[in-house]
């Protein structure tokens, strides 16, 4: 059975069993939910064995015409479609509110001009979301408590946490929430992989691994490999490389986002497929649709 829609029956048979209607204002089907009880659960689900099944992960959410980078309603949308995890980046304003933005201003994203870290909330809230062609949509910018809720259930957040933002804020918000096993923190270096397990030894990380000396020192850490997801760049990997990181139970992500996927569009969506032979399991992209259709077929 495909690895990726056992947590689907499960909260498909929680729903039948306790009478629970259907979580998704917009009607993504439950097929396509992602939904742990707990981190343990999370962890076995993206443990590289012979059940598991090529995924999408959806980068800033995985923006389309009328559906902006970094909103519940593009996560929504994408979730219409195809499971997937679903990258996004916090950000902070000026009072200390954790909210959904991936630029330091607000100009590319909103309707309105700005830094992030110079306006309140209360400004941010005015403002609307623009998708990628600048078109102004009815959609806010979320907060990140926003976000946490509403993924319970639904999907996994791999959560790229900008400069500006304590980490403690962030795993306060989790606990808060009680998000533990819908989220994977997105790590840049093995000193912030470090730190975040010192903080939080349960919480599951997105490491980059990219060739056998970054994993040589990933193992010095003491971080257990079944805390991870391995970030192997935006470029493909040596076969061999991914093979040694599947022996170890560790799933892959390969970030087609930019060159990769651009050469999928020009040449041919068979292209992830290709990305999946060679031992990607997770396709970070800038278009999860297509390419989930594709690997799934």
């Amino acid at each position: 059975m495909q690895k990726q829609f056992l947590a689907a029956i499960y909260l498909w048979s929680l729903s039948l069993a306790f009478g629970c209607s259907d979580p998704s204002s917009r009607g993504a089907s439950r097929e396509h939910y992602l939904s742990f009880e707990n981190v343990s659960d999370t962890k076995a689900f993206f443990t590289k064995d012979a059940d598991w099944s090529p995924m999408v992960s959806a980068h800033r959410g995985g923006s389309y015409p009328g559906y902006p980078e970094n909103a519940i309603e593009t996560f929504e949308y994408v979730l219409q479609h195809t499971p997937a995890l679903i990258e996004c980046d916090i950000s902070m304003t000026k009072d200390s509110v954790l909210v959904m933005m991936h630029d330091n201003t607000v100009d590319r994203t909103t309707s309105g001009t700005g830094k992030v870290g110079d306006l309140t909330y209360g400004t941010l809230k005015t403002f609307y979301l623009e998708d990628a062609s600048g078109n102004t949509t009815e959609f806010k910018v979320p907060t990140l408590r926003e976000v946490l809720e509403w993924a319970k259930g639904k999907a996994v957040l791999t959560l790229d946490i900008k400069s500006n933002v304590p980490y403690e804020m962030v795993l306060e918000a989790i606990e808060a929430t009680t998000s533990e096993a819908h989220v994977v923190l997105i790590t840049y270096s093995l000193a912030a992989a470090k730190k975040l397990y010192s903080m939080d030894s349960e919480l599951m990380l997105s490491v980059t691994l990219r060739n056998e000396a970054e994993w040589d020192r990933f193992l010095a850490t003491g971080i257990p490999k079944e805390n991870v997801l391995a970030f192997t760049g935006v470029s493909e990997r040596n076969s061999k490389f991914n093979e040694k990181l599947h022996e170890q139970g560790v799933c892959t992500i390969l970030g087609t986002l930019g060159n990769l996927d651009q050469s999928a569009a020009a040449r041919g969506d068979h292209l992830y497929s290709e990305f999946v032979k060679n031992g990607a399991d997770i396709l970070a992209t800038d278009r999860p649709i297509e390419a989930a259709k594709i690997i799934r077929e």
